[in-house]
Formats: structure tokens, C-alpha cells, sequence
């Protein structure tokens, strides 16, 4: 399979390419020093220099063909031995091409290949080590990052599914109220329908959001309770406070309806003297939710889609805030109690 190297990363290039000019031009500038010390005889002789600057070139090409090819095919399918083999092949045939610059720019000496070879050992078993290093890193780093991608897309994935499950339940019991409302002929139907309609225009414009205003949320949260005091009218007693001082947060939308949604769902119907409690505040960027509905302990209407709100919910709280939300679900008495405290990042 044919491979090229090729670098993404602008930044990456960049920082190849300083590292190789740092490595050629670090013995020109000792020697620059040399000369200034008035060590000019014993060092005025650069002509090796310049072959040590040819033979960096190969070491140069040594080390993208490990980390581009050989690594890969060798090291990572276990093949040491044959690894050393073919380093040592290489090194022989740099080696013999050392020894033809040698020929080339070097007068009046010969050139011999094992004192050459031991003179350049350590750069050789340098470069092999460094290039072995480097591409394990790099494709460890990059796998850890893949890796992440993977599951930040695997996260989006199930939050786009938990809050389609959501938002359908949500529509469904909030038609049932209006088809209640019509055979009651209540005069509080086109009201109804007004607030039905923003809350609809929130949930398919606003919802595909990853953020939304605390306050747009609060707001919708406010429709979707007046909805519902609209359709139980003096049947139930019905007590909010939405304290919110710090309005400019941002938060997932539809995250808080859930709750409203349970409790009125499942506090009310067989329940007698039906009583819901809502209450939501912030403070110090904290925000603090309760909502508390009288239930009873068996329900013989409970239907396919009981709890799907509040177990999506607590899902969508977990991924999306981890340690920064606390969420806590009681039964006290004849009192269902969620309370919810969420700290924002700003």
C-alpha cells in the first residue's frame, strides 16, 4: 500500500521544521565559537563539518521512513528481528554513500567504513530511537483523540435522541389537555392554543440549540404551567414561585419541563386533593428546583409511556453537566419530591 507523508497540522510542520534547523545549525555555531576563542587552528578545518551536514540528510530520511512505514509495518506486527535487520541494511548503505561524499569533498585522506560507522553510531541509534518514540506517541495521541471525537459524537447522538423522546411526550399530554378543554367548551381554548403555539415555536426553532437563555426557558416553563392551571382550573391547588434573579445563564433547553411534566401527569387524575409545588431559584450561579406533587401509592392508570420525561432527564443531566448537577428523587409520605441543583460555568 502506497504511503505518503503528509502533515494536517500547519503548527506541526512548523515545529519539524525548527527542530531539524536546529539540529544542522547548532555545530556551525559551535565552531563559530571556536573561532572567536582564537582556536582557528584547530578547528579551521570545516570541510568535515560539511560532510557531517550531507550525512544529517540521510538521518533525516532515515527517520520519516520509520515513523512513516517501517514502525508501523514492523514494530507495531512485532517484527524485531526483521526491524534490525533492515536498520542495520540502511545504515550500512548511508554508510557507503558517507563514504562516497567522504571521497568526494575530503583530500588527502582515506576514507575507512568502521572508523566512519563508529564515529557515526550514536546518531544512527538516536535517530532509530527517536523515531520509534515519535511514532508512538503521535499515534497514541491521535487515537486518544479519535477516541474522544468518538464519544463526544456518540453523546450528541444519544442527546438527540433523549430529547426526541422528550419533546413528542411532552406534545402528547399538552393535546390531551386541549382535547379536554373542547368538550368542556372552555373559553380559555384560544388562550390555550396561543400558548400551545409558542411553546411549539420554541421546541422546533430554540430546542435545536445546544443553549438557550435560563430566561427563554423559564418562560416556556411558565406557558407550559399555565396550560396547565388553565385545564384543572379549581381542581387542583397549584403553588409557583420562579425566583430567578439571574436570568442570563444558559442552559440546555427543555431540560427543566420534564419535572413540571411529571408531576402534574402523575399528581393529579386518581389523586384526591391533587397539590403541586414548584419552585425555582438562583443563587451565587447555582440553580435550585423543586417540584413536589401528592401521588398515590398504587396507580391503576399508569400508562406505556409513565417516566420516560424524568428518566431521559436524569439521562441528559448526566452527560451533559456530570459532577456540576445533583439529582435527587424522594417519596415522603404521599409527597413525590425532585429536586434538582445545578451549578453553571458562568
Amino acid at each position: 500500500m502506497k504511503k505518503s507523508f503528509k502533515i494536517e497540522d500547519p503548527s506541526k510542520l512548523f515545529m519539524h521544521i525548527i527542530a531539524w534547523a536546529v539540529i544542522f545549525l547548532l555545530p556551525y555555531i559551535f565552531t563559530s565559537a571556536y573561532y572567536d576563542a582564537g582556536e582557528n587552528e584547530l578547528h579551521g578545518n570545516t570541510t568535515f563539518l560539511y560532510l557531517d551536514t550531507v550525512t544529517k540528510i540521510f538521518w533525516v530520511g532515515l527517520f520519516y521512513l520509520n515513523t512513516e512505514m517501517l514502525v508501523a509495518v514492523l514494530v507495531y506486527k512485532k517484527k524485531y528481528i526483521l526491524f534490525v535487520f533492515v536498520q542495520v541494511i540502511l545504515f550500512s548503505c548511508i554508510m557507503l554513500i558517507h563514504g562516497g561524499f567522504f571521497k568526494l569533498m575530503i583530500t588527502g585522506k582515506t576514507f575507512n567504513f568502521i572508523n566512519s560507522s563508529s564515529h557515526n553510531i550514536i546518531t544512527f541509534l538516536f535517530t532509530v530511537i527517536a523515531s520509534i518514540a515519535y511514532k508512538t506517541i503521535s499515534d497514541r495521541t491521535k487515537s486518544h483523540k479519535e477516541s474522544n471525537e468518538r464519544v463526544q459524537e456518540n453523546l450528541k447522538a444519544e442527546l438527540s435522541f433523549l430529547r426526541s423522546q422528550i419533546s413528542p411526550h411532552f406534545l402528547f399530554n399538552v393535546m390531551n389537555n386541549i382535547a379536554a378543554m373542547v368538550r368542556l367548551k372552555s373559553d380559555e381554548l384560544e388562550p390555550t392554543v396561543h400558548k400551545l403555539s409558542s411553546l411549539m415555536q420554541y421546541m422546533l426553532y430554540e430546542t435545536d440549540e445546544e443553549k438557550v437563555l435560563l430566561q427563554s426557558e423559564i418562560e416556556n416553563l411558565q406557558s407550559y404551567i399555565d396550560l396547565q392551571r388553565q385545564r384543572f382550573s379549581e381542581k387542583l391547588t397549584l403553588h409557583v414561585s420562579l425566583d430567578v434573579k439571574e436570568n442570563w445563564h444558559t442552559i440546555e433547553p427543555m431540560l427543566l419541563i420534564p419535572f413540571v411534566e411529571n408531576a402534574f401527569k402523575h399528581g393529579t387524575g386518581l389523586v384526591q386533593n391533587p397539590e403541586i409545588e414548584i419552585e425555582l431559584k438562583t443563587v451565587n450561579r447555582k440553580l435550585y428546583f423543586i417540584v413536589k406533587n401528592r401521588f398515590i401509592k398504587t396507580e391503576t392508570a399508569k400508562d406505556k409511556t409513565s417516566g420516560i420525561g424524568l428518566v431521559n432527564v436524569k439521562r441528559r443531566l448526566e452527560l451533559l453537566y456530570g459532577n456540576r448537577q445533583h439529582l435527587t428523587i424522594n417519596k415522603t409520605n404521599d409527597w413525590f419530591i425532585t429536586s434538582l441543583e445545578l451549578t453553571f460555568k458562568s
